[in-house]
């Protein structure tokens, strides 16, 4: 019998290596599947360096019903961030499964590296999509939100602009979201002659307001201290039957404090008292909270009596609040009036 050791066969050895590698990754899989395990799993790849990890994961993750998160790429951050990981994601996600599993990745990857306020890069993935067509994965309105966001909150308009006009030559039209960014800056600036533009604009490419809509323009509305207008707004979207935000409220109501209208926000907020009691403590506790900042003690504690009476919880700093100060207006009263007839 000879010793000497045979040559192994190349093919039998990549079948063992493939089938070794193939399970050892399928058993990291998880048994009960999220979309955080996966986020472990993802990221666990990317910071290792082992992309084709990263797509099996990637991949059995949406077979799993766990959409991306705004965690899944984690392990790309400005310590580890260069041209040289951007290049190796974007043949990988271009090797994904077609469809949503491949385009949900590459939205994904977008929004990242908009939250690190790199939107040259977002763009350059952007630019790549529609470049390479990336297996049948075109960039769509929503792979512009996270570019469009960013650089309408910190008042880039005009790169903003820009990027719409690129969005044209791809044949992507500005949805209601996109409009709905434009107007929130321009109102949140005070600037009405620009929100006013967006609104014609929306209503020549016939798209409709919705909440955020009416709310970006209340905000608009009492920046400018045209608080009535505002409440008419309001109105309308009652009779409308749109959603009205928490947010839409606190600009009401923090526009009549404002101009010291007291009485009014304290009526505005029971306008809408009775229906639900969750937007109750919110909208009671908010006045009160503010009330109490602006030092307004007599009209804090009527609006957190009328907060007892309905049986609504109260933040721990209230309730101190209302329990040192309950009855104290009276006594204040009463001395103001012994001081007059003395």
């Amino acid at each position: 019998m000879s010793f000497h050791s045979k040559p192994l066969n190349k093919t039998l050895f990549y079948s063992l290596f493939t089938l070794r590698r193939f399970t050892a990754t399928a058993k990291q899989f998880p048994a009960d599947p999220t979309s955080t395990s996966y986020d472990e799993l993802t990221n666990a790849a990317g910071s290792s360096g082992d992309f084709h990890a990263l797509r099996d994961a990637l991949n059995k993750r949406i077979q799993d019903n766990c959409f991306n998160t705004k965690s899944t790429f984690d392990f790309v951050t400005d310590k580890t961030f260069s041209s040289s990981l951007i290049n190796h994601l974007l043949q990988t996600l271009s090797t994904l499964n077609r469809g949503v599993t491949r385009k949900n990745a590459f939205d994904s990857l977008i929004t990242r590296l908009c939250k690190l306020q790199r939107v040259d890069d977002a763009l350059h993935v952007i630019k790549y999509m529609a470049r390479t067509d990336a297996g049948g994965c075109r960039p769509s309105a929503t792979t512009f939100y996270p570019v469009l966001n960013i650089l309408t909150r910190q008042k880039a308009i005009d790169h903003a602009r820009l990027v719409v006009d690129f969005m044209s030559t791809l044949g992507v039209n500005l949805d209601l979201t996109g409009h709905n960014y434009f107007l929130v800056a321009h109102c949140y600036a005070g600037d009405v002659a620009a929100a006013a533009g967006v609104l014609k604009k929306m209503e020549e490419d016939g798209i409709g307001a919705d909440a955020r809509t009416f709310d970006a323009l209340v905000l608009g509305a009492c920046k400018v201290k045209k608080v009535d207008g505002a409440m008419m707004l309001v109105r309308r979207m009652v009779d409308d039957g749109v959603p009205i935000l928490y947010s839409t409220h606190m600009f009401v109501i923090r526009g009549l404090l404002q101009m010291k209208c007291y009485e009014q926000a304290l009526r505005y907020v029971k306008g809408f008292g009775g229906k639900d009691q969750a937007l109750d403590a919110e909208l009671f506790g908010y006045l009160a909270s503010q009330l109490v900042g602006l030092k307004r003690i007599k009209e804090a504690v009527i609006v957190l009596e009328e907060m007892d009476q309905r049986g609504l919880p109260m933040g721990h700093k209230l309730r101190i609040f209302y329990e040192k100060n309950a009855g104290n207006e009276d006594k204040g009263e009463k001395k103001k009036e012994k001081k007059r007839s003395g």
